[in-house]
């Protein structure tokens, strides 16, 4: 090292926790300050956007800490304090945890192993056929809106939001007449941060917000998982909601659970990983070339999407005990925060990680996690994707962005409100 690179101050930390900073995009460069200086770094949690504020958190930005985090579930619990930054109000944390997504081993396995029954092959081969038409539909509809008025189209609007949506509802068993219902409850669960998603908030006698994960505001949504579970064990059909309706193993308080984790996490990991692809092809167009002359395999280019625009920013751990990691100490009680998004971007084990390589490989990315919560529907997402991205490269010539990206506010969900571009 030379004297001036000695000399060289370290930068302080970036905030890398207020939601509003990712309105205008993910803070990668910050991103690259913290893995180089402060890789275990403090982070404040102010009040925003009316909030209130929390303790602060460790931000975890390093690739192999993040692993570390989440692989070893006996020192940082999902159990202790929930997988969201803020802190549940402590009356609604009892509740919160009755989620298999805010549980450890050996609980946690329990209610994966359920659940997972419902994923069978049969169900995903006709799921399969289902979505790759799904997707030429609405890819087509969207091609024909855009040559009845300027060549443009938002994406968004027109393909990924719907095609998540009615993907979601086949696997679910719900109902063609019901199935807004499952869009309004992401947006209100995961975009509660955004007043373009959540709509007003809904505040309680101090005119504080109401958590959206609080048991008053998924009182409707519990009460319809029991309806449908009800319906589906008198008109059994080939969908999860009759699987878990006929599991005798499953209390009516984990179906519940299950419909509302299959319904937010099922919906906006693919609603917000879908039209992250698709941006990162439109701003890379050699990339969308190579894919459509065949030179670039699908399923190596959807994972480099994924890492290129993982669907999910954060998640939140507790310290179960006091521990050390990257050289800071921790005490038992700390929130310790994991960031995927800068994983996936470590130089230290990825290279030129700021470079779209669709031929990427090997490929570690941490977008569906790791450990005993990497995402259960990680597969399921997958297929959904490359039947997506497949008839796009069928349907489309060419693709280019028409004016920026809408982003949600969120320091959790790496979304999309919007997604204008040109079709050729």
């Amino acid at each position: 090292m030379s004297a001036r690179e000695e000399a060289e101050p370290v930068p302080g930390v970036p905030d890398v926790f207020d939601p509003r900073r990712y309105a205008a995009g993910v803070p990668y460069a910050d991103y690259r300050v913290l893995r180089d200086h402060h890789p275990v770094s403090w982070q404040d949690e102010p009040e925003v956007l009316g909030w209130p504020s929390g303790p602060g958190f460790w931000a975890v930005t390093r690739h192999a800490d993040v692993v570390r985090v989440l692989r070893d579930s006996a020192t940082y619990s999902s159990h202790l304090g929930a997988t969201q930054i803020r802190d549940p109000d402590p009356d609604d944390l009892p509740f919160i945890r009755r989620m298999m997504l805010n549980q450890d081993p050996p609980r946690h396995g329990r209610l994966r192993r359920l659940v997972s029954r419902a994923f069978t092959p049969g169900r995903v081969d006709r799921f399969t056929a289902i979505a790759r038409e799904r997707a030429r539909t609405l890819l087509d509809r969207a091609v024909d809106e855009a040559r009845r008025g300027d060549g443009t189209v938002d994406l968004v609007a027109a393909v990924t939001d719907e095609y998540a949506l009615l993907n979601l509802a086949d696997l679910l068993g719900v109902p063609e007449s019901d199935r807004r219902l499952l869009l309004h409850w992401t947006q209100r669960v995961i975009g509660y941060q955004d007043p373009d998603e959540a709509g007003p908030a809904v505040l309680d006698g101090a005119g504080k917000p109401v958590d959206p994960r609080s048991p008053a505001m998924l009182r409707d949504m519990f009460a319809y998982a029991r309806q449908l579970a009800a319906y589906k064990r008198r008109h059994p059909a080939d969908d999860i909601m009759t699987t878990l309706g006929h599991d005798t193993e499953l209390a009516d308080a984990e179906l519940e659970m299950f419909f509302f984790l299959l319904t937010v996490a099922g919906n906006d990991t693919v609603r917000s990983a879908a039209p992250g692809g698709l941006l990162a092809l439109a701003e890379h167009p050699e990339a969308y070339e190579l894919l459509r002359a065949g030179k670039t395999e699908i399923p190596s280019a959807i994972h480099e999407l994924l890492r290129w625009h993982p669907p999910v920013l954060t998640f939140r751990r507790t310290a179960a005990q006091d521990t050390e990691l990257a050289g800071r100490r921790i005490r038992a009680g700390d929130k310790v925060v994991v960031f995927h998004a800068s994983a996936n971007r470590d130089e230290r084990v990825f290279t030129e990680p700021d470079r779209l390589d669709l031929s990427r490989t090997p490929n570690p990315h941490v977008s569906f996690g790791d450990g005993p919560h990497v995402c259960l529907g990680a597969h399921f997402a997958r297929l959904q994707l490359r039947m997506l991205y497949e008839e796009v490269l069928r349907t489309l010539p060419g693709l280019r962005p028409a004016g920026p990206a809408g982003r949600l506010v969120s320091n959790f969900i790496n979304g999309l409100k919007s997604l204008p571009v040109h079709l050729a």
